[in-house]
């Protein structure tokens, strides 16, 4: 079985979590000895053990063909994703392969073009739809082009039963033709246990507590919610500080928000990180929220657990249906949320008990079962 699979980002040139679970399902490929070509749009440098060519096609429509292609859709980015596709075609003719897989509406162009080029089965992969992405506003262009790829492949790999359930109602697609494969995660990826001698976990001495978001600064990320549920229990607890890792479209609306609020003094802006600096994050705070307001799944959940850091998640969430140590509750129920960071923060008992099952469960949730589900679904194309 040789697979030829289409992405637009890889680690450490990613801007999220597609380009993660990427490199999670290509590297259980290869422990299973999977034969797989990954196709990127431009060269970079990329230290993993399996097959990685690059069409090198986009330096001249965008500055950074890896940005955060979710947050700005421009003319050049559909340039940039029209003339992936294009090269892809030149790219495959001395290859072989059985089943062409892409990911998300970037790389479905590329896959269709090999597709007709080919007659080899095509596998959507969907992380993402626009509909998550702008929470029932999508772009146009960006919808057309998923509606396109997913309607022209020949299965559907949804991230979650959420992710299926979009792409039932707002894409016309059969269930019959959806496979869910929940996304995994590699504890290799992260630096656990550790301190540093920064100011914050100077601070956390003497006994500041830390409550941390982390991801894209964007509306469907739901970090206004996260701050108005800060701003109802600053004034119970003068130690509990909050940390936003990330960065995004929204990032100076938000801080804007926290400045009318008055509560900037306990607020922690440390823009986009990655690495052991992500990993210090997640090691120094006491808990984790994730306050989506639409999330097809929701790695950094699993990234904090990871850590031994305790997470409270919102119901609209893919990560929701498979982790069952986590506080819930819907996104738009800030009076909600804030009961639930009080509850954690002031009781070690939930906070030790969320902390110890949530991980001892997410050291479960990995990227070699994902990876067999996923070989499972080319069997019946092969």
């Amino acid at each position: 079985m040789k697979i030829l699979m289409f992405g637009w980002e890889h680690p450490p040139f990613n801007s999220g979590g597609l380009g993660v679970a990427c490199r999670g399902l290509l590297r259980a490929f290869f422990r299973m000895g999977i034969d797989v070509t990954f196709v990127l749009p431009k060269k970079v440098k990329i230290d993993e053990p399996y097959k990685v060519l690059f069409a090198d096609c986009c330096a001249d429509f965008l500055k950074n063909p890896y940005g955060n292609a979710y947050a700005s859709a421009s003319e050049s980015l559909f340039q940039a994703v029209d003339l992936y596709a294009a090269q892809a075609e030149s790219i495959v003719k001395n290859l072989e392969f059985d089943i062409i897989h892409a990911h998300d509406w970037l790389s479905f162009k590329a896959a269709i073009a090999v597709k007709k080029l080919t007659q080899k089965p095509f596998i959507a992969h969907v992380h993402a739809t626009e509909i998550d992405r702008t929470t029932g506003h999508p772009n146009p262009e960006i919808y057309a082009r998923e509606y396109e790829g997913v309607q022209a492949a020949d299965k559907i790999i949804a991230v979650s039963n959420f992710t299926k359930n979009n792409l039932v109602e707002h894409y016309g697609v059969s269930p019959d033709k959806i496979e869910v494969v929940h996304n995994g995660i590699d504890a290799c990826d992260y630096c656990i246990d550790l301190e540093s001698a920064s100011g914050l976990w100077k601070l956390k001495k003497t006994g500041y507590k830390f409550v941390l978001f982390v991801g894209r600064i964007t509306i469907m990320k739901g970090v206004d919610y996260f701050v108005w549920a800060a701003n109802l229990i600053t004034r119970l607890d003068p130690k509990i500080k909050f940390i936003v890792v990330g960065s995004g479209d929204m990032e100076g609306e938000i801080m804007s928000l926290v400045a009318r609020l008055g509560i900037s003094d306990r607020f922690v802006f440390t823009g986009f990180l990655r690495g052991r600096e992500l990993s210090e994050a997640f090691a120094l705070a006491d808990l984790f929220v994730m306050p989506s307001v639409s999330e097809p799944f929701g790695l950094t959940p699993l990234e904090s657990l990871l850590h031994q850091t305790p997470v409270i998640i919102s119901k609209q969430s893919g990560v929701s249906e498979i982790l069952d140590h986590a506080l819930k509750y819907d996104y738009w129920d800030t009076q909600e949320l804030a009961d639930k960071m009080l509850s954690v923060i002031s009781h070690k008992s939930l906070e030790d008990d969320l902390s110890k099952n949530g991980y001892e469960q997410t050291k479960q949730i990995n990227w070699d079962k994902a990876a067999a589900k996923c070989v499972s679904i080319y069997q019946n194309y092969v």
